[in-house]
């Protein structure tokens, strides 16, 4: 029996009554209600999640090595995924010796458009912050350096490549330009964050480096810690100033600690651009395609080398290249092919063996030792592109003397016998074969000839001449 719920209202004197649902209509609507309350809640979640502290994470980012474009791509790819993510806090541990102003400008440009803090942390002990790194930490939220790290000798060096101008030991206006440019830029990064601007500005000027305990005492930094645990302790409950003005206070306590590091991918491109296997490609790449040029068809070197020769124009954007020197090598090739095609006993080869030996010398144009080809790469490396070179071109002329072994050219001069009576024509015997033969005036049967000719299917010979 369908029993229904009379509802009865009384409004002032009057009564107004309707009626409801039934029992089952009613546990629908109660189930509808219960949930429009429980979507409500989970489209509400975002809303009041981001005021509880185990929802957000402490990422590290780390950076060992020159800050190239690779780098710059990671770290700022990195920044934007944490932000995108609500993360609590990032760290970026590094230990560099420097880099490109453009790479590192592009990490601090992340840097400053995050809303969430980030952390420069030289470490771990031994590490250091050289160059674009003490930018990078200078710009930071909140600077830290481990016990027994150092940070400084930010002096920009020439990257443009070119050689210098000027008088010696005075710098070029160039280098005055860009001197006074880096000098204004981390003076502001670090007024902007409260820390010692004059000392910034003379760690580029006057490439000053100090420790992470005279860092802390020169207020270059803001904190002297251990580890990423020691320093996400530290910072929990301070107070960061971002870049609109607003401020954050941290929460990091109990949060879990994710590391990230380069994917396999930006680990090889990071190789690549290191000076030092920049230059062995491309000796690579100018030997394999001097084996193909010279010898067409060999198809392995030319693969080998054209690939290895991108690889190191890839790289070179990323390194403070001299020009000339690249011609140079370039031209020492050129002369190395010309040599097979056009002997010269020897001149060409010479000229090319110093113009790749000056163009490797001159390749990179820096006094930063991060950017710089190690010696004990660049020599070894040299002495086996010139010796490959040298080697190849002596087996080539070795094998243009040699008299050809098969075909018509191959029969030319062999020595056979007779078989018969040459008179003119008849047939002689040479290599195991028997041959039409002809000659000028009479042959004796087994009699020693030579071939002279070979046309067609006849010999030409004549009588081998008598050892005396």
């Amino acid at each position: 029996m369908d029993q229904r719920i009379r509802l009865t209202l009384r409004v002032g004197s009057g009564k107004m009554s309707m009626f409801i649902l039934s029992p089952r209509g009613i546990m629908i609507w109660k189930k509808w209600f219960m949930g429009c309350v429980i979507g409500a809640a989970l489209l509400s979640t975002p809303a009041w999640a981001e005021d509880r502290p185990e929802e957000g994470r402490v990422v590290v980012v780390e950076i060992n090595g020159a800050i190239n474009p690779v780098v710059a791509e990671f770290v700022s790819t990195e920044i934007k995924d944490a932000n995108a993510a609500q993360d609590a806090f990032i760290i970026i541990r590094m230990d560099t010796p420097g880099g490109l102003d453009t790479s590192m400008r592009q990490i601090i440009k992340s840097i400053q458009q995050s809303k969430i803090p980030v952390a420069s942390f030289i470490a771990p002990s031994g590490s250091r912050g050289a160059s674009a790194g003490t930018f990078i930490t200078i710009a930071s939220h909140i600077a830290a350096m481990a016990p027994g790290t150092n940070i400084g000798a930010a002096h920009p060096v020439n990257m443009m490549g070119g050689g210098k101008e000027g008088e010696p030991g005075e710098p070029s206006p160039m280098e005055e330009k860009i001197l006074n440019d880096a000098s204004a830029y981390i003076r502001s990064l670090a007024e902007s964050r409260g820390r010692n601007a004059y000392w910034a500005e003379q760690a580029v000027r006057k490439s000053v480096s100090i420790s992470a305990e005279e860092a802390k005492k020169l207020a270059v930094i803001d904190l002297v810690a251990n580890n990423v645990e020691a320093l996400v302790l530290a910072v929990d409950g301070r107070e960061v100033k971002m870049g609109d003005d607003a401020k954050v206070t941290l929460a990091t306590k109990g949060k879990k600690i994710v590391y990230h590091k380069m994917s396999p991918r930006e680990n090889i491109l990071d190789t690549i651009s290191n000076p030092n296997i920049a230059y062995i490609l491309m000796m690579i790449g100018l030997v394999g395609l001097y084996f193909e040029l010279s010898n067409p068809g060999l198809i392995l070197p030319g693969i080998l080398g054209g690939i290895s020769m991108i690889l190191a124009l890839y790289a070179m954007q990323t390194l403070p290249i001299n020009y000339a020197g690249l011609l140079l090598i370039l031209l020492g090739g050129i002369l190395f092919i010309a040599e097979l095609n056009t002997p010269t006993f020897g001149l060409l080869s010479a000229g090319g063996v110093v113009s790749i030996s000056l163009g490797s010398l001159m390749l990179i144009d820096t006094d930063d030792p991060a950017m710089q080809i190690s010696h004990s790469v660049l020599y070894p490396t040299l002495g086996a592109t010139v010796l490959i070179a040298l080697g190849t071109l002596y087996l080539a002329s070795k094998s243009a003397q040699l008299k050809p072994t098969s075909g018509v050219e191959g029969m030319i001069g062999v020595t056979g016998v007779a078989r018969e009576l040459l008179n003119p024509e008849g047939h002689v015997y040479v290599r195991g074969e028997i041959w039409n033969a002809v000659c000028d005036g009479t042959i004796d049967a087994g009699e020693a000839v030579v071939v002279e000719r070979v046309d067609g299917l006849t010999v030409k010979v004549k009588k081998a001449s008598t050892p005396s």
